[in-house]
């Protein structure tokens, strides 16, 4: 029973982080068409400023209480997403729009390559860690065997309240409705006077912002170093592919059904941990090539 339930919350905490990071990725596709290999760097530059951040704000230079941390780690990860984001969209991307979805992938390819060497020459490639925040939180135990950090529990409330967020802001709202459009349509909604670029614009911020948060709120966890950013896409993809690419559902339980699986590799059989996840992968792919929920769409000619 103790292995049941740390199989159950491990794989839960770990489908919550895989939902953060491929939350962004699959919006931007949905919308604009892109698979944004450069993803990865925006969780990277997620995690290395809110690990710069709360390193300075528990050096003293900050405020006294250490639970304004948190408030630091939300805000630093929307600003540099919608910073480095914007530039990017509307430095490069609105040049290629309507461009071949592969030329996209190698476009954003390079980007990521671009990205992560500025990383290394901004922040250098020592490692930075962030734990004061993880810590804070303290520990909850289940029985006498199992204890779980809490700072881990509440990344399972933090992505569902973005995926239900997300699906509010699809289904409930005029905006959600016009984007909605734009995803089915891009023709007849520019002919119906929707402002496109302004969608795209605002959709890939979003997206960035999201890579961003899901970078901050995993910096308390982890070390930050070079690299992180290439590793989780890969990671993002396999959750995205998984659950159809372009829907918000389809990461949700892509990354719930890779991150059990996962947990039950890593407590049940170990040594075949890395490879369970492209397992699930191609076991989906096998039966649905366009993933659980994704769409067979028609393509132009």
């Amino acid at each position: 029973m103790n292995t049941l339930f740390a199989i159950l919350i491990d794989g839960m905490i770990y489908a919550s982080w895989l939902f953060l990071v491929a939350a962004g990725l699959t919006v931007i596709y949905g919308v604009m068409r892109i698979l944004n290999m450069a993803h990865g760097s925006f969780y990277a530059i997620g995690a290395y400023s809110g690990a710069s951040l709360i390193g300075w704000y528990f050096s003293g230079e900050g405020d006294s209480s250490p639970y304004w941390s948190y408030a630091l780690l939300l805000g630093c990860a929307l600003v540099a997403g919608l910073v480095v984001g914007l530039l990017i969209e509307q430095g490069l991307l609105r040049f290629m729009r309507g461009r071949d979805e592969s030329l996209m992938v190698i476009v954003t390819y390079a980007l990521l390559l671009i990205l992560e060497d500025s990383i290394k020459l901004l922040w250098g490639v020592d490692p930075y860690f962030a734990y004061q925040p993880y810590r804070l939180l303290g520990q909850s135990a289940i029985g006498d065997v199992l204890r779980f950090a809490n700072y881990d529990l509440a990344l399972i409330v933090v992505s569902i309240v973005v995926g239900l967020a997300a699906w509010y802001a699809l289904n409930r709202t005029d905006k959600g409705r016009l984007l909605r459009a734009v995803i089915h349509d891009r023709e007849v909604a520019m002919a119906m006077g929707v402002n496109v670029n302004v969608m795209f614009a605002v959709t890939f911020v979003i997206g960035a912002m999201l890579g961003a948060l899901a970078g901050a709120l995993t910096a308390p966890a982890i070390s930050v170093t070079p690299g992180i950013g290439i590793e989780v896409i890969i990671l993002a993809f396999a959750v995205v592919v998984v659950g159809g690419l372009g829907s918000i559902g389809g990461a949700a339980v892509g990354a719930l059904l890779v991150g059990l699986t996962r947990s039950f590799a890593v407590h049940i059989a170990p040594e075949i941990e890395l490879f369970v996840i492209y397992g699930v992968m191609f076991l989906v792919l096998a039966v649905r090539p366009q993933g659980l929920f994704g769409q067979i769409t028609a393509r132009k000619i």
